[in-house]
């Protein structure tokens, strides 16, 4: 909608300096607030369209949020935004952090990140996450291997017991040279 008055700034200047519509008609400061609102809302609206159209996994959950978060850092500390502007992109960010956190409550996105051909362990290290938290979501993906599978690892086949590997095994980081694409 904002990108839409921004385009059509004349003809909703026209049309506001109706007598009946002079109260809505805005003025060149509020014109500014639209285009700068335009600027910093576009990365919520490209989430918003990513997340609909395509089907979301909880590997992208992580990604789309560490982008977003960039992204409101970035229009928070730009002094070319209007401080009205900087204080509800913190507002946001806050919020979003919020939900952020909510996924350190839920395994399964740390475990969906690692088990994700294209992210593994190194979305991680590339993210910047502390050791303690890398070193921490392996061995939650580890404990849930050895819990849920280590323990049937015994497979009866025709001649003999076949066994799995153990956790301890199986490896999850991949090369340094893999794409994050």
């Amino acid at each position: 909608m904002l990108e839409y008055a921004s385009i059509h700034r004349v003809a909703v200047d026209t049309m506001t300096q109706r007598r009946d519509l002079r109260d809505l008609e805005l003025m060149d400061y509020e014109w500014k607030i639209v285009g700068q609102l335009r600027d910093v809302l576009k990365i919520l609206k490209d989430a918003t369209m990513f997340f609909s159209r395509a089907v979301p996994n909880l590997a992208t959950v992580i990604p789309a949020m560490d982008l977003m978060d960039e992204k409101l850092t970035t229009y928070s500390l730009d002094d070319k935004y209007l401080p009205a502007i900087r204080a509800a992109v913190g507002l946001a960010k806050k919020t979003l952090n919020r939900y952020y956190q909510l996924t350190d409550h839920s395994d399964v996105y740390r475990i969906a990140m690692i088990l994700h051909p294209r992210h593994k362990l190194v979305y991680f290290k590339v993210a910047n996450w502390e050791n303690e938290w890398i070193d921490a979501a392996e061995k939650l993906l580890r404990d849930e291997f050895e819990r849920l599978y280590l323990d049937s690892s015994l497979v009866e086949s025709d001649n003999d017991s076949t066994v799995i590997p153990s956790a301890t095994s199986v490896s999850f980081v991949v090369s340094p040279n893999h794409a994050l694409y």
